[in-house]
């Protein structure tokens, strides 16, 4: 595989030649930090609801099945054997959640969280497939610790060529469950997700979003 050079490259011109790492790294030569004030900004944003609306909520109550979805923005990053002065990347992220109620504390199911983005004709998208837990220390409130475990996979594509792997990854973080009705949540959420879709390969990206949730 050819080494990535460190320069912004403005097409992925060639690009089915080489293994989908070459593509993805090509969207990561900018600005490390650029994210950070953007995702502080949000999570900023969504604390700030969760605290207008908390004295309004109606009560906390989970049974049976869930299912949330949401968007958000998110910190793309990669680490491989053959590039080197890498930042990160920004764009959106999607997730999907559903399962089952086990306690009024634990909530088991499967979770989807995606990210990516699209440059000059090529789209790089990173996600992970989990079983995932979420824990809430009181019942009666909505703040829940979130992880999972499963499948990630990175992807690129150009022009009806694409390429990606598939590996293990887990992701970990949390949220805040503001109830806007007896069933219905508006749903705060932090994530890192953190993935190995191939040899000597590791991707990673930072989610900060809002989703719905139906309980």
């Amino acid at each position: 595989m050819q080494k990535v050079v460190v320069q912004r490259v403005p097409r992925f011109g060639g690009a089915a030649l080489f293994h989908f790492e070459y593509w993805t790294a090509l969207f990561l030569l900018g600005d490390p930090m650029r994210y950070i004030s953007r995702g502080s900004a949000m999570v900023m944003a969504l604390l700030v609801l969760g605290v207008s609306v908390a004295s309004a909520q109606y009560p906390q109550t989970r049974k049976g099945f869930w299912i949330g979805f949401g968007v958000g923005y998110g910190s793309y990053g990669i680490s491989c054997s053959s590039c080197s002065g890498l930042g990160r990347e920004s764009s959106f992220t999607g997730h999907l959640r559903l399962g089952g109620t086990v306690s009024p504390h634990l909530l088991l199911g499967a979770e989807s969280i995606a990210w990516t983005k699209s440059e000059n004709g090529a789209t790089v998208t990173a996600g992970n497939l989990s079983l995932a837990a979420d824990y809430y220390p009181q019942p009666a409130g909505g703040l829940f610790l979130s992880a999972g475990v499963g499948f990630s996979r990175a992807e690129a594509s150009q022009g009806g060529s694409s390429a990606g792997n598939t590996g293990p990854g887990f992701t970990i973080g949390g949220g805040y469950d503001v109830r806007v009705s007896a069933n219905t949540s508006v749903t705060p959420i932090a994530n890192f997700v953190w993935g190995h879709p191939d040899s000597g390969f590791s991707h990673n990206f930072f989610q900060f979003g809002v989703g719905v949730t139906f309980h």
